[in-house]
């Protein structure tokens, strides 16, 4: 319940609106309640005197009180539904906001089924506690307040069989609740690894079908999918019996109120009126108390989101940005004494790593698989931190640079390009949203990808999700492209060249020398014609720099580096020997 309450700083925009519906639900259910006192006075006086004008009047009055409840329920709806929608926009906005803000480790460690259940699912179940349960919970808790103390006033004694009733409810509400907590957990839990099984199986369609795995595929699926029909009929049987409690106990009431009503009207003690309105009244206790039911699970199952939500909310955000705004960087980037481990294993993935990268400089990264290569690249624009040393840019520390000014001057090319669901153009202007269709050109003829001028709509074309309507060369040229668009002072290359032919790879290398020649290049090279590009090149090894020197500095003075380099056709056999 605190975390839901926690919610309630996004009800305050709508504040002025929820007390209007509050309002009208109230006043409604005060003209409801006024019906069936109108009809005691019916039957007490017009109908039992035989008075025709009389029965007029209260018929009038009636029938007015019955067109003001519908017209305030109108009223309380269109509030109701601007304010509530309102309200979940305002909290999905912060959420994505806030998951944007969070680092990759976060993101790494987290299913993005269980990211999008949260932010779509668990919502929508607060939005309809906030928006609609609070506001039920609060007119019923009022109607069956007033109810009781007429039904007291009109008989005292059939008041009482109606307070006895609600006792076995309370004991039905209390155990109903306990278990019903769990339960909505776990189900929302299954749902959000169902829907990260669904996003994996849309999203690697093409390796699925390739290895035939179509069926192993499925059945992952249909495991997931009966553990939630399982844990979701075993939240619709706890359901089911409660409302059963909720459904017989007042028929039982009911039925006790007429028998013993009956013989109080024989006896005299209560007028025929009296019997009818104590009937009607006691009939209107029935929704709100079946409705409990219903509140009291949208209560579980909203305690329950905003328990996952928050999860995420109160999740910091470990990379904050300094506040230096540095105009003008010439992009001197510097590693010293650079050491990193994942939060949750504190083996070093990086140790004592030091470097110097002039502006202008291109540097090479070499070194065996899981060296730590790309995961020094990353620390360049912080996608993560340095957990020992520093990492400046023209002697500023990067962690004192805001993350604006940072990742405008450091641009990153990955070796898995992402692309979205958007067209070229949207794609190529991620990292620069006011490029000129020339500079686009430019960017596009550097990478070699104008191959984007023939497809159906040119630059504004819609590439799909994760860009798998093109090939993995085509992918990486785009990502290339964008990279270079930005004209970053540092420009980031993980291993960016690696899905293109020896062809294009060259013409790709002939463009990049020129962009290189403006700007610090780092670039992860696992082919020998790759590492041509740099200038210097550092040996990665075991999470440290072992030697730093040029290409055939390296080649003459480092077995492990020959042997590394030797591994790659490209390289002719004499250059590797010389």
């Amino acid at each position: 319940m605190t975390n839901l309450w926690r919610l309630r700083s996004y009800l305050r925009p709508y504040t002025g609106r929820l007390v209007l519906m509050l309002l009208a639900a109230l006043v409604g259910v005060g003209a409801s309640l006024s019906i069936p006192l109108v009809t005691k006075e019916i039957i007490d006086g017009p109908i039992a005197h035989r008075e025709v004008t009389g029965l007029i009047l209260l018929g009038l009055l009636a029938a007015g009180l019955g067109i003001t409840e519908a017209f305030l329920i109108f009223v309380r709806r269109w509030i109701q539904s601007r304010a509530v929608l309102g309200l979940e926009t305002q909290i999905r906005d912060d959420l994505y906001a806030h998951l944007q803000r969070l680092p990759m480790a976060f993101h790494g460690g987290w299913q993005s089924g269980q990211l999008l259940s949260r932010a779509t699912t668990d919502l929508s179940v607060i939005r309809r506690f906030l928006g609609f349960g609070v506001l039920f919970l609060i007119t019923n808790i009022v109607q069956l307040s007033v109810v009781a103390v007429l039904l007291f006033r009109m008989y005292w004694p059939l008041g009482l069989v109606v307070a006895a009733s609600a006792i076995p409810i309370v004991i039905a509400s209390g155990r109903f609740e306990r278990r019903y907590i769990r339960i909505s957990r776990q189900v929302q839990d299954e749902q959000g690894d169902l829907a990260t099984v669904i996003e994996e199986g849309a999203v690697g369609i093409r390796v699925i079908k390739s290895f035939g795995r179509r069926h192993h595929v499925y059945d992952k699926f249909d495991e997931g999918a009966c553990n939630v029909y399982a844990t979701s009929m075993e939240k619709v049987r706890l359901s089911s019996r409660f409302w059963t409690v909720l459904g017989f106990v007042p028929n039982v009431t009911l039925a006790l109120v007429l028998l013993l009503g009956a013989l109080a009207v024989g006896r005299g003690a209560l007028t025929l009126g009296a019997l009818v309105a104590f009937t009607t009244l006691m009939l209107q206790l029935v929704w709100p108390i079946a409705s409990m039911g219903h509140i009291l699970a949208m209560a579980q199952e909203a305690m329950t989101a905003a328990d996952r939500v928050m999860e995420v909310l109160d999740t910091e955000p470990t990379i904050a940005g300094g506040t230096k705004e540095v105009a003008r960087l010439r992009g001197h980037l510097r590693f010293e004494g650079v050491g990193f481990h994942f939060p949750d294993d504190k083996t070093p993935v990086l140790r004592d790593v030091w470097l110097d990268v002039q502006p202008g400089e291109t540097l090479a990264v070499v070194g065996a698989t899981g060296s730590g290569k790309t995961t020094l690249t990353a620390l360049v624009p912080r996608l993560y931190d340095v957990t020992a040393g520093r990492i400046t840019v023209d002697r500023h520390d990067i962690r004192d640079l805001t993350l604006p000014t940072l990742r405008s001057v450091v641009a990153t090319a990955f070796e898995e390009p992402t692309l979205f669901s958007m067209s070229v153009r949207e794609n190529l202007t991620l990292g620069r949203s006011d490029a000129t269709d020339d500079e686009i050109a430019q960017a596009l003829e550097v990478a070699q990808a104008t191959f984007v001028y023939n497809l159906p709509w040119g630059l504004d074309t819609r590439i799909g999700e994760q860009g798998m309507s093109l090939s993995g060369g085509q992918r990486q040229r785009l990502a290339l492209a964008r990279a270079v668009l930005t004209k970053p002072k540092v420009l980031v290359l993980d291993d960016t060249l690696s899905a293109l032919d020896v062809e294009t790879e060259a013409l790709v290398e002939e463009a990049l020398r020129k962009v290189l020649e403006h700007a610090t290049g780092i670039v992860v090279a696992h082919r020998a014609s790759t590492v041509l590009l740099a200038d210097k090149v550092a040996l990665l090894q075991n999470g440290t720099v072992t030697h730093v020197g040029t290409h055939h500095e390296l080649l003459d003075q480092v077995p492990e580096y020959r042997e590394l380099l030797g591994q790659d056709a490209d390289l002719d056999a004499e250059e590797v020997m010389s």
